[in-house]
Protein backbone atom coordinates (compact mmCIF):
# COMPACT_ATOMS: atom_id res chain seq x y z
CA UNK A 1 0.00 0.00 0.00
CA UNK A 2 1.64 3.48 -0.87
CA UNK A 3 2.70 5.50 2.08
CA UNK A 4 0.38 8.76 2.74
CA UNK A 5 3.25 10.60 4.10
CA UNK A 6 6.37 9.09 2.44
CA UNK A 7 9.25 9.98 4.82
CA UNK A 8 11.57 11.96 2.39
CA UNK A 9 12.71 15.57 2.15
CA UNK A 10 11.05 15.51 -1.66
CA UNK A 11 7.68 14.57 -0.27
CA UNK A 12 7.75 17.53 2.06
CA UNK A 13 8.72 19.40 -0.80
CA UNK A 14 6.34 18.39 -3.44
CA UNK A 15 3.43 19.26 -0.75
CA UNK A 16 4.98 22.70 -0.52
CA UNK A 17 5.08 23.29 -4.49
CA UNK A 18 1.31 21.85 -4.59
CA UNK A 19 -0.51 23.82 -1.57
CA UNK A 20 -3.03 26.49 -2.68
CA UNK A 21 -3.38 28.78 -0.31
CA UNK A 22 -6.81 30.24 -1.43
CA UNK A 23 -8.30 26.87 -1.54
CA UNK A 24 -7.01 25.92 2.09
CA UNK A 25 -8.50 28.93 3.57
CA UNK A 26 -11.78 28.75 2.01
CA UNK A 27 -12.40 24.30 2.77
CA UNK A 28 -9.55 24.24 5.50
CA UNK A 29 -12.41 23.30 8.52
CA UNK A 30 -14.01 20.52 5.98
CA UNK A 31 -12.48 16.83 6.69
CA UNK A 32 -12.46 16.25 3.10
CA UNK A 33 -10.87 20.34 2.54
CA UNK A 34 -7.33 21.00 1.27
CA UNK A 35 -5.13 20.77 3.95
CA UNK A 36 -1.53 21.22 3.16
CA UNK A 37 -0.45 17.19 4.69
CA UNK A 38 3.07 19.20 6.04
CA UNK A 39 2.60 18.88 9.85
CA UNK A 40 4.88 15.51 9.98
CA UNK A 41 7.56 17.28 8.09
CA UNK A 42 7.72 20.14 9.86
CA UNK A 43 7.54 18.30 13.43
CA UNK A 44 10.47 16.44 12.34
CA UNK A 45 12.45 19.15 10.84
CA UNK A 46 12.33 18.06 7.31
CA UNK A 47 11.40 21.41 6.69
CA UNK A 48 11.01 24.65 9.06
CA UNK A 49 8.30 26.83 8.96
CA UNK A 50 10.37 29.48 7.49
CA UNK A 51 11.14 26.73 4.85
CA UNK A 52 7.11 26.17 4.45
CA UNK A 53 6.57 29.68 4.00
CA UNK A 54 9.37 30.91 1.96
CA UNK A 55 8.19 27.70 -0.44
CA UNK A 56 4.86 28.88 -0.42
CA UNK A 57 4.89 32.48 -0.76
CA UNK A 58 7.66 32.21 -4.09
CA UNK A 59 4.27 30.30 -5.88
CA UNK A 60 1.56 33.06 -4.28
CA UNK A 61 1.12 36.28 -3.30
CA UNK A 62 0.16 35.87 0.64
CA UNK A 63 -0.59 39.02 3.31
CA UNK A 64 0.94 38.03 6.95
CA UNK A 65 -2.94 37.91 8.17
CA UNK A 66 -3.94 35.13 5.60
CA UNK A 67 -5.05 32.03 7.42
CA UNK A 68 -2.16 30.13 6.54
CA UNK A 69 0.17 32.32 8.05
CA UNK A 70 -1.75 32.40 10.99
CA UNK A 71 -1.68 28.46 11.63
CA UNK A 72 2.03 28.68 11.14
CA UNK A 73 1.72 31.25 13.69
CA UNK A 74 -0.26 29.47 16.70
CA UNK A 75 2.86 26.45 16.21
CA UNK A 76 5.02 29.23 16.72
CA UNK A 77 3.50 30.46 19.75
CA UNK A 78 2.50 27.12 21.47
CA UNK A 79 6.18 26.30 20.93
CA UNK A 80 7.33 29.43 23.00
CA UNK A 81 4.40 28.73 25.49
CA UNK A 82 7.00 25.42 26.25
CA UNK A 83 9.64 27.27 26.14
CA UNK A 84 8.25 30.11 28.87
CA UNK A 85 6.67 27.40 30.99
CA UNK A 86 8.69 23.96 30.16
CA UNK A 87 6.61 21.12 32.13
CA UNK A 88 3.99 23.23 32.92
CA UNK A 89 2.24 22.52 30.00
CA UNK A 90 1.69 19.14 31.24
CA UNK A 91 -0.43 20.63 33.77
CA UNK A 92 -3.94 22.72 33.95
CA UNK A 93 -3.32 26.37 33.93
CA UNK A 94 -6.16 26.88 35.42
CA UNK A 95 -9.49 25.09 36.00
CA UNK A 96 -11.89 24.24 33.21
CA UNK A 97 -15.81 24.19 33.86
CA UNK A 98 -14.86 21.41 36.74
CA UNK A 99 -11.69 21.16 38.85
CA UNK A 100 -9.31 18.49 37.92
CA UNK A 101 -10.05 16.11 40.59
CA UNK A 102 -13.25 15.87 39.15
CA UNK A 103 -12.41 13.86 35.95
CA UNK A 104 -11.09 10.43 35.24
CA UNK A 105 -7.68 9.50 34.47
CA UNK A 106 -8.24 6.22 32.38
CA UNK A 107 -9.38 6.71 28.61
CA UNK A 108 -12.60 4.78 28.33
CA UNK A 109 -11.59 1.10 26.13
CA UNK A 110 -14.97 2.12 23.80
CA UNK A 111 -12.98 5.49 22.96
CA UNK A 112 -9.46 3.76 22.20
CA UNK A 113 -10.70 1.28 20.34
CA UNK A 114 -13.92 3.02 18.10
CA UNK A 115 -17.27 1.90 18.87
CA UNK A 116 -18.40 4.74 21.43
CA UNK A 117 -22.03 5.05 18.98
CA UNK A 118 -21.21 8.56 18.38
CA UNK A 119 -19.85 8.05 14.56
CA UNK A 120 -18.08 11.35 14.37
CA UNK A 121 -15.63 10.39 16.87
CA UNK A 122 -15.24 6.55 15.79
CA UNK A 123 -14.31 7.61 12.47
CA UNK A 124 -11.84 9.92 13.76
CA UNK A 125 -9.89 7.25 15.41
CA UNK A 126 -10.53 4.73 12.80
CA UNK A 127 -8.55 7.44 10.41
CA UNK A 128 -6.08 7.83 13.09
CA UNK A 129 -5.22 4.34 13.59
CA UNK A 130 -5.20 3.74 9.51
CA UNK A 131 -3.08 7.06 8.63
CA UNK A 132 -1.14 8.05 11.61
CA UNK A 133 -2.59 11.30 11.36
CA UNK A 134 -6.31 13.44 12.27
CA UNK A 135 -7.71 16.40 10.93
CA UNK A 136 -7.39 19.33 13.04
CA UNK A 137 -11.21 19.43 13.29
CA UNK A 138 -11.51 15.96 14.35
CA UNK A 139 -9.01 16.46 17.05
CA UNK A 140 -10.71 19.40 18.56
CA UNK A 141 -14.40 17.54 17.97
CA UNK A 142 -12.39 14.34 19.85
CA UNK A 143 -10.86 16.11 22.73
CA UNK A 144 -14.22 17.77 23.52
CA UNK A 145 -16.23 14.93 23.55
CA UNK A 146 -13.52 13.37 25.96
CA UNK A 147 -13.29 15.88 28.15
CA UNK A 148 -16.30 17.78 28.53
CA UNK A 149 -18.79 15.04 27.72
CA UNK A 150 -17.22 11.86 28.96
CA UNK A 151 -15.51 13.79 32.01
CA UNK A 152 -11.57 12.46 31.06
CA UNK A 153 -9.16 14.50 32.10
CA UNK A 154 -7.47 16.33 29.32
CA UNK A 155 -3.51 15.15 30.02
CA UNK A 156 -4.82 11.04 29.79
CA UNK A 157 -6.44 12.50 26.23
CA UNK A 158 -3.32 14.50 25.00
CA UNK A 159 -1.01 11.40 26.44
CA UNK A 160 -3.06 8.81 24.33
CA UNK A 161 -3.44 10.86 21.09
CA UNK A 162 0.56 11.97 21.19
CA UNK A 163 1.47 7.84 20.91
CA UNK A 164 -0.10 7.66 17.86
CA UNK A 165 -0.08 10.80 15.86
CA UNK A 166 2.97 11.14 12.76
CA UNK A 167 3.18 14.54 13.89
CA UNK A 168 3.01 14.54 17.44
CA UNK A 169 4.46 17.64 18.82
CA UNK A 170 3.87 17.76 22.82
CA UNK A 171 3.73 21.68 22.75
CA UNK A 172 1.50 21.39 19.74
CA UNK A 173 -0.99 18.51 20.90
CA UNK A 174 -1.07 19.06 24.45
CA UNK A 175 -1.97 22.42 24.59
CA UNK A 176 -4.20 22.30 21.99
CA UNK A 177 -5.75 20.24 24.44
CA UNK A 178 -5.73 22.13 27.09
CA UNK A 179 -7.56 24.79 24.85
CA UNK A 180 -10.48 22.53 24.06
CA UNK A 181 -10.42 21.52 27.77
CA UNK A 182 -11.32 25.32 28.85
CA UNK A 183 -7.71 25.19 31.00
CA UNK A 184 -6.09 27.16 28.92
CA UNK A 185 -8.59 29.34 27.66
CA UNK A 186 -11.41 31.05 28.92
CA UNK A 187 -14.27 28.57 28.07
CA UNK A 188 -14.70 24.90 26.80
CA UNK A 189 -14.90 24.21 23.10
CA UNK A 190 -17.86 22.30 22.67
CA UNK A 191 -19.29 20.90 19.28
CA UNK A 192 -22.31 19.22 18.52
CA UNK A 193 -24.21 17.25 15.29
CA UNK A 194 -24.52 20.01 13.39
CA UNK A 195 -21.38 21.54 13.12
CA UNK A 196 -20.25 17.86 12.16
CA UNK A 197 -22.67 17.61 9.37
CA UNK A 198 -21.60 21.00 7.92
CA UNK A 199 -17.89 20.02 8.02
CA UNK A 200 -17.86 16.08 7.73
CA UNK A 201 -19.01 13.44 5.28
CA UNK A 202 -21.68 11.50 5.64
CA UNK A 203 -20.37 8.35 7.43
CA UNK A 204 -19.54 10.80 10.09
CA UNK A 205 -22.37 12.23 11.22
CA UNK A 206 -24.07 11.73 14.27
CA UNK A 207 -27.70 12.17 14.32
CA UNK A 208 -29.31 10.93 17.64
CA UNK A 209 -26.17 10.52 19.60
CA UNK A 210 -25.43 12.39 22.77
CA UNK A 211 -23.83 14.91 20.34
CA UNK A 212 -27.07 15.68 18.49
CA UNK A 213 -28.48 18.69 21.25
CA UNK A 214 -27.67 22.29 21.20
CA UNK A 215 -24.48 24.54 22.57
CA UNK A 216 -26.53 25.38 25.90
CA UNK A 217 -27.35 21.73 26.72
CA UNK A 218 -23.61 20.46 26.05
CA UNK A 219 -22.52 23.51 28.12
CA UNK A 220 -24.52 22.32 30.78
CA UNK A 221 -23.30 18.81 30.72
CA UNK A 222 -19.72 20.16 30.19
CA UNK A 223 -20.05 21.79 33.83
CA UNK A 224 -21.67 19.01 35.76
CA UNK A 225 -19.57 16.51 37.41
CA UNK A 226 -21.44 13.29 36.28
CA UNK A 227 -20.44 11.25 32.76
CA UNK A 228 -22.53 11.33 29.86
CA UNK A 229 -24.03 7.89 28.33
CA UNK A 230 -21.17 6.11 26.25
CA UNK A 231 -23.56 5.42 23.27
CA UNK A 232 -24.13 1.50 21.83
CA UNK A 233 -21.31 -0.62 20.79
CA UNK A 234 -20.85 -0.76 17.28
CA UNK A 235 -18.87 -3.19 15.39
CA UNK A 236 -16.74 -4.23 14.22
CA UNK A 237 -14.35 -2.79 16.84
CA UNK A 238 -11.31 -1.35 15.48
CA UNK A 239 -8.37 -2.72 18.47
CA UNK A 240 -5.83 -0.08 18.87
CA UNK A 241 -2.09 -0.41 18.00
CA UNK A 242 -0.34 -0.30 20.97
CA UNK A 243 2.88 2.33 21.02
CA UNK A 244 5.77 0.98 21.33
CA UNK A 245 9.02 2.50 23.70
CA UNK A 246 11.51 1.02 21.20
CA UNK A 247 12.09 0.54 17.53
CA UNK A 248 10.58 -1.91 15.53
CA UNK A 249 12.77 -4.95 14.46
CA UNK A 250 13.10 -3.13 10.86
CA UNK A 251 14.04 0.36 12.13
CA UNK A 252 17.92 -0.65 12.80
CA UNK A 253 19.78 1.06 14.82
CA UNK A 254 22.68 0.05 17.70
CA UNK A 255 24.04 0.63 21.08
CA UNK A 256 26.34 3.65 21.32
CA UNK A 257 29.83 2.91 20.41
CA UNK A 258 32.38 5.20 21.33
CA UNK A 259 34.69 3.91 18.66
CA UNK A 260 32.72 5.41 16.09
CA UNK A 261 33.06 9.43 17.41
CA UNK A 262 35.96 8.66 19.22
CA UNK A 263 38.29 12.28 18.08
CA UNK A 264 36.50 13.16 15.79
CA UNK A 265 33.80 15.79 15.04
CA UNK A 266 30.16 14.94 15.39
CA UNK A 267 26.75 16.29 13.73
CA UNK A 268 23.69 14.70 15.79
CA UNK A 269 21.03 13.91 13.99
CA UNK A 270 17.79 13.88 16.08
CA UNK A 271 14.04 12.82 15.27
CA UNK A 272 13.36 16.57 15.32
CA UNK A 273 16.00 17.71 12.91
CA UNK A 274 15.63 15.34 9.43
CA UNK A 275 16.19 18.43 7.29
CA UNK A 276 19.23 18.79 4.98
CA UNK A 277 22.64 18.70 6.45
CA UNK A 278 24.51 21.75 7.16
CA UNK A 279 28.03 22.44 5.71
CA UNK A 280 29.58 20.26 7.87
CA UNK A 281 33.78 20.03 7.78
CA UNK A 282 35.11 17.56 6.29
CA UNK A 283 35.31 14.18 8.06
CA UNK A 284 32.56 15.09 10.44
CA UNK A 285 30.92 11.64 11.52
CA UNK A 286 26.95 12.32 10.98
CA UNK A 287 25.39 9.88 13.87
CA UNK A 288 21.43 9.46 14.31
CA UNK A 289 20.46 9.13 17.96
CA UNK A 290 17.34 8.25 19.98
CA UNK A 291 17.07 8.58 23.93
CA UNK A 292 15.50 5.95 25.34
CA UNK A 293 14.08 7.58 28.72
CA UNK A 294 12.23 9.72 25.99
CA UNK A 295 10.26 7.09 24.57
CA UNK A 296 9.50 5.61 27.48
CA UNK A 297 7.65 8.54 28.85
CA UNK A 298 6.24 8.91 25.38
CA UNK A 299 5.80 5.64 23.30
CA UNK A 300 5.46 6.20 19.48
CA UNK A 301 3.47 3.69 17.55
CA UNK A 302 5.39 1.83 14.77
CA UNK A 303 4.27 4.25 12.14
CA UNK A 304 5.74 7.04 13.38
CA UNK A 305 9.09 4.55 14.60
CA UNK A 306 9.68 3.91 10.64
CA UNK A 307 8.61 7.22 9.48
CA UNK A 308 11.49 8.52 11.42
CA UNK A 309 14.05 6.10 11.35
CA UNK A 310 13.71 6.12 7.49
CA UNK A 311 14.53 9.72 7.22
CA UNK A 312 17.40 8.93 9.79
CA UNK A 313 18.73 5.72 7.59
CA UNK A 314 18.82 8.29 4.36
CA UNK A 315 20.96 10.79 6.38
CA UNK A 316 23.45 8.86 7.91
CA UNK A 317 24.28 4.92 8.33
CA UNK A 318 25.03 4.85 11.85
CA UNK A 319 21.90 5.35 14.31
CA UNK A 320 22.33 4.59 18.09
CA UNK A 321 19.15 3.69 20.17
CA UNK A 322 20.13 4.14 24.34
CA UNK A 323 20.01 5.75 27.73
CA UNK A 324 21.09 9.26 28.01
CA UNK A 325 23.97 8.59 30.41
CA UNK A 326 25.07 5.93 27.96
CA UNK A 327 24.96 8.41 24.80
CA UNK A 328 26.78 11.03 26.90
CA UNK A 329 29.73 8.87 27.67
CA UNK A 330 29.92 7.80 24.36
CA UNK A 331 30.11 10.64 22.77
CA UNK A 332 32.69 12.25 25.26
CA UNK A 333 35.48 11.28 23.46
CA UNK A 334 34.36 13.37 20.38
CA UNK A 335 36.47 16.64 19.14
CA UNK A 336 33.15 18.76 19.22
CA UNK A 337 29.67 17.56 19.53
CA UNK A 338 26.88 20.02 17.81
CA UNK A 339 23.29 19.37 17.12
CA UNK A 340 19.99 21.74 16.76
CA UNK A 341 18.43 22.55 19.74
CA UNK A 342 15.28 20.83 20.68
CA UNK A 343 12.67 20.79 23.48
CA UNK A 344 11.69 17.78 23.62
CA UNK A 345 14.86 16.80 23.91
CA UNK A 346 16.01 19.11 26.52
CA UNK A 347 16.72 17.38 29.83
CA UNK A 348 19.73 15.55 27.62
CA UNK A 349 20.74 17.28 24.39
CA UNK A 350 22.87 20.27 26.11
CA UNK A 351 24.70 17.70 27.82
CA UNK A 352 25.77 16.02 24.72
CA UNK A 353 25.99 18.61 22.23
CA UNK A 354 26.53 22.26 21.35
CA UNK A 355 23.06 23.26 19.95
CA UNK A 356 21.88 25.74 17.26
CA UNK A 357 18.52 27.34 17.38
CA UNK A 358 15.94 26.21 14.93
CA UNK A 359 15.47 28.62 12.20
CA UNK A 360 12.81 30.88 13.12
CA UNK A 361 10.11 32.33 11.39
CA UNK A 362 8.24 35.10 13.36
CA UNK A 363 10.50 38.02 15.11
CA UNK A 364 11.36 37.34 19.03
CA UNK A 365 8.45 38.80 21.23
CA UNK A 366 9.81 40.63 24.28
CA UNK A 367 7.96 39.57 27.57
CA UNK A 368 4.88 37.81 28.16
CA UNK A 369 2.07 37.13 26.23
CA UNK A 370 -1.03 35.32 28.31
CA UNK A 371 -2.64 34.77 24.72
CA UNK A 372 -2.41 33.75 21.08
CA UNK A 373 -3.89 37.27 19.97
CA UNK A 374 -1.39 39.20 21.85
CA UNK A 375 1.20 37.11 21.03
CA UNK A 376 0.09 37.61 16.91
CA UNK A 377 -0.64 41.38 17.64
CA UNK A 378 3.31 42.02 18.86
CA UNK A 379 4.76 39.50 16.03
CA UNK A 380 2.98 40.39 13.15
CA UNK A 381 2.75 44.21 14.11
CA UNK A 382 4.49 46.59 10.99
CA UNK A 383 4.06 43.68 8.88
CA UNK A 384 2.31 43.22 5.69
CA UNK A 385 3.42 40.86 3.13
CA UNK A 386 4.54 36.83 3.72
CA UNK A 387 7.76 38.59 2.24
CA UNK A 388 7.80 41.20 4.68
CA UNK A 389 7.77 38.22 7.76
CA UNK A 390 10.34 36.34 5.36
CA UNK A 391 13.16 39.08 5.42
CA UNK A 392 12.63 39.55 9.48
CA UNK A 393 14.99 36.23 9.60
CA UNK A 394 16.55 37.06 6.31
CA UNK A 395 15.06 33.53 5.24
CA UNK A 396 16.10 33.26 1.39
CA UNK A 397 13.60 32.82 -1.26
CA UNK A 398 13.06 29.32 -3.32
Amino acid sequence: MREIYPPTLAAAQARIAAFRPATYARTRNAINGAVSGLSPYITHGFVSLADVLAGVAARHELEVQHKFVYELGWRAYFRRVWQQRGDGILRSFHDGPLSDAAYATELPTDIRNACTGVPAIDEAVRALYATGMMHNHARMWLASYVVHLRKVHWRCGADWLYGHLLDGDLASNHLSWQWVAGTASHKPYLFNAENVARYAPAPWHSPGSVIDASYESLDRLARRPTSAPAGAAQEPQVMEPPPRVDPPRDVDTAAPDPALVNGRDVWLVHPWNLGELPALPPDTQVLGVFAAEFHRAWPWSERRWRFVGARMAALTPHRWYGDAATLGAALAGARRVRSVDEPHLAPWLACWAECVAAPALFPPVAGRCDSFSQWWARSSRGLQSAADLLAVNEVPAW
